[in-house]
């Protein structure tokens, strides 16, 4: 490799190997020795073609998951079977992961910037603006699913298609139109125990001894060209276990207990302080 060879967005790849193995030493801890990682399903990483692979997840925090990812993926194509044990596995990163990422988080401090430089694909969010829902959607960006056309032709793409840290949120029909044109391999992935272990960025710890579970399913079977953009967004919403039949075998209480959770964490991030 080149010392200054460039991806197709311009990223210099000597950089950007540097940066993954120098974040994915300092966040290592955070999913083994601080927080355990609980994966299963490494194999279907190892056993996936080299580009043209989308994978889809839940999301509950910004930036921990994708993190996660990183280490799981290159961790599952060094040979370790549903484990990141020895941080050695990044020495020599898949450097063709990118993920997708609201332009305004991307933009929101120079860490979301350096991150930026690992392999964010940043997009308009045609439903959210300055961290509210608007009424008014714009029009997609077409220059953001060129982009993310670009990303899967070089490698594979990570993208959270609720939009959102919210669980049980619509899948948004981006995703679905994504699938639908571009034909990529797409593999689900369920997470769960990051919106416990960190804060909503998903950059400062909030509590040890959590088990984060990371489950990676088997690629969907989708029909590209007669399936409709509703029967794929359904597909995705039961793949990735937001479907709101899901809500039927969550006690109640315990939906309560995550939405009180929510509101005093989004009241800490605004105000800066704890209601009493």
């Amino acid at each position: 490799m080149g010392l200054f060879k460039r991806n197709p967005f311009g990223h210099i790849l000597f950089i950007k190997k540097w940066l993954i193995r120098i974040f994915g030493a300092i966040t290592h801890r955070r999913y083994r020795g601080f927080n355990e990682l609980q994966i299963d399903g490494s194999e279907i990483i190892a056993s996936l073609p080299d580009k043209n692979v989308l994978f889809i997840s839940n999301h509950q925090t910004y930036f921990a998951d994708v993190v996660a990812m990183f280490h799981v993926f290159n961790a599952s194509l060094s040979g370790r079977q549903d484990n990141i044990k020895n941080v050695g596995y990044l020495w020599n990163p898949k450097l063709n992961i990118y993920y997708v990422a609201a332009s305004e988080t991307m933009k929101s401090g120079l860490l979301p910037r350096i991150l930026s430089y690992v392999g964010s694909i940043s997009v308009e969010r045609t439903w959210r603006a300055g961290g509210k829902d608007v009424e008014e959607k714009r029009a997609v960006n077409p220059n953001d699913t060129e982009n993310i056309r670009i990303a899967l032709e070089d490698g594979w793409v990570i993208t959270f298609p609720q939009g959102t840290t919210k669980s049980f949120k619509p899948v948004r029909k981006g995703t679905a139109h994504i699938i639908k044109q571009y034909k990529p391999i797409v593999v689900p992935i369920v997470i769960d125990g990051f919106r416990r272990s960190f804060d909503k960025k998903g950059l400062r710890m909030k509590k040890k001894n959590i088990l984060q579970s990371f489950i990676i399913k088997e690629p969907l079977e989708i029909d590209y060209e007669n399936e409709t953009i509703e029967q794929i967004v359904e597909k995705v919403e039961y793949a990735i276990e937001q479907h709101p039949s899901f809500l039927k075998v969550i006690p109640a209480e315990e939906i309560e207990e995550q939405e009180r959770l929510n509101k005093l964490r989004e009241y800490h991030v605004d105000k800066n302080k704890i209601p009493t």
